[in-house]
Order: structure tokens, then sequence, then C-alpha cells
């Protein structure tokens, strides 16, 4: 008999033929987010779950008990207890490599785009304010030959290096967990910590996963160590930073702006501070949000699930479950 799957989301039709030729499926095809109660009801006989974000939780796994594998269209997991998935010997997947450079790209866009104030006079330009000799009030910051601050080196802050150093002649420093000397000749990029980097960067960007030692990891202390020029991107995750301390920094000029793709609460509430400023570029967790680059995600998230309860092994199992 084949491993039964539920997706608990649209995906598209070649991923669903792809589970379907390896196990029975079931799908939520609406737009809207399926009620807990009925993805409940749904798991209690399935041997797969395939997700992207869902909270992977001892109450989830109690009503599962069939479940032995899910698989997240993403690179986080954050949404995982992984100590209960590991209690019950549930395998969890995840879909790194495939965003590394559309990340990338964003990254640099969100760089581009807070340092040139292109949403900002975009919209002053769409306003008719934009007269004759408005000269100096337009002007925004380089990014070419600028120093480049990079919190967390893996695939995607290598990716971000690289467009840096060859694309807009960078001078690019990194902190890491541990030193990356193959990164550092192979890129041309430099080890320093976190300290020196942030008072030695025109741009930090942080790309730290979020994990109990990265929580908040830059709070009021280190944007008073930044250079009042600076402008700081997240396109890790919101709890990597203390978003009041980033709030005060912006108001009281101790760094010059920000470029956000991701919040401590999401979707950002409509009355947030970052909404009312015009020196913070703010966009809706897009970071892996192409039609190609989504499309392989899920892809890679069906093939891992379908590997772990056909027997095979996934190529992406989270680490803390092996």
């Amino acid at each position: 008999m084949k491993p039964s799957v539920f997706i608990d989301r649209k995906v598209p039709e070649e991923v669903k033929a792809y589970i379907a030729e390896h196990c029975s499926i079931d799908c939520w095809e609406d737009e809207t987010t399926i009620p807990r109660p009925l993805l409940l009801d749904k798991l209690a006989k399935a041997d797969g779950l395939l997700t992207s974000g869902r909270r992977i939780d001892s109450e989830l796994l109690e009503r599962s008990p069939n479940l032995k594998a899910v698989s997240t269209i993403s690179v986080g997991y954050n949404h995982f207890d992984l100590q209960a998935m590991k209690d019950r010997g549930i395998i969890g997947t995840h879909t790194p490599y495939v965003l590394d450079d559309t990340v990338a790209d964003l990254a640099l866009a969100l760089m581009l785009g807070t340092a040139r104030r292109v949403a900002e006079l975009d919209r002053y330009v769409k306003e008719g304010r934009w007269t004759s000799g408005d000269g100096v009030k337009l002007f925004g910051r380089d990014v070419h030959h600028a120093a480049l601050g990079i919190i967390g080196m893996g695939r995607i802050g290598e990716a971000v290096a690289r467009r840096a150093r060859f694309g807009f002649e960078m001078d690019v420093l990194y902190y890491n967990r541990s030193r990356k000397p193959e990164a550092e000749q192979k890129l041309g990029v430099r080890y320093a910590g976190l300290k020196e980097l942030l008072a030695a960067s025109d741009f930090v960007v942080m790309l730290a996963p979020l994990s109990a030692e990265t929580t908040r990891m830059i709070g009021r202390e280190e944007f008073k160590l930044m250079k009042p020029a600076s402008i700081f991107i997240n396109v890790s995750r919101g709890r990597t930073i203390d978003e009041a301390a980033l709030i005060e920094a912006l108001r009281e000029g101790t760094i010059a702006g920000a470029g956000l793709d991701v919040y401590e609460k999401e979707p950002i509430p409509a009355d947030h501070p970052f909404l009312k400023m015009d020196n913070v570029l703010t966009l809706p967790h897009i970071g892996s949000a192409t039609e190609k680059t989504r499309f392989d995600m899920a892809m890679l998230a069906a093939q891992n699930l379908v590997s772990a309860l056909t027997g095979g092994t996934p190529s992406a199992i989270v680490a803390e479950l092996r």
C-alpha cells in the first residue's frame, strides 16, 4: 500500500503529480490557511505532511499516530519542535540551497533601494512633488566601493559577498560562528569580530539563522556601534534583532536607514512605526519569492518527503534530527 500524504497548501500541479506517483495524496486547495482542527483530522491517518511554516508541535504529533515524515517548503525550520519529533522518530526535512541566489539578489536590492531611496523617491515623483532644482534633498548614498558587513556567512552570505565584491567592488567583512578560510581566499572577504564589523561597515546585512543564540542578537548596544551614516539590512528572521532598539536607532539618527524583509510579527501590524519611516524600506517577507525558486523549493520538499516515506535518504534532513 502506498504511504498517504497530506499537503496543507496549494502547490504546483507538477509537484502534486510527482508525489502522487509514489503516495496517495490529499490536498488543501483553498488559498486560505487550513483551520487547525481540520488539519488535525486530516493528519489522523497520514504518513507524511508537506507544509511551509506550519507549527509542528506535541499536540499535532500526538494527533498524528501514523506520521513518519514532515517536509517543509522553507530553509528555516524553527517551526519544528525538534525534540518532540526526535522523540517520536519523525523525519524532518527542509529546502536549503535552491533559494540562495534569489535571497542574495533581494539583499542587494534592499541595499540599493535603501541607499538610493528608491521607494521614497518613487512616491515623491508620483505625488507630483518633484520640482526643478530639488538637488541635495534627493541625494542618496553610494553602494559601490563601500564597506559591507555580513553577519552569518552561510551559503546565502557567500552569495551576497560574491555580488558585493565582484559586482560593486565593496570591502566585505563577515562574522560567523566559525571562520571560513576557503571563502576568504575565494571571495576576498575578511573575518572580523562582531563589534569590529559593526563599527567598520557602511552596510550591515543580517543573515544569521534564528536560534536561541541569535534571538535579539542585534540590539541597542550593537546599533550604537554602527556609523551614523550606515544602513542595516535584515533578510534572516525578524527576531534576530530587537525591533524596539532599531526603531530607537532610526529615530535618534544612530544609523541612517534600514531595509527589512522580515519582522518580529508577520504580517507587520498596520500601525507599526516602521511603516511611517521614510528611511526604512519594508518588504513582505519575499526573500525567495520568485516563480522559479518557489517551484524548485516545492519540488525539493516533495522529493525529500517521498524519499523519507519510501525508504530512501532525503537530501536535506534537518541536522538536529540526524
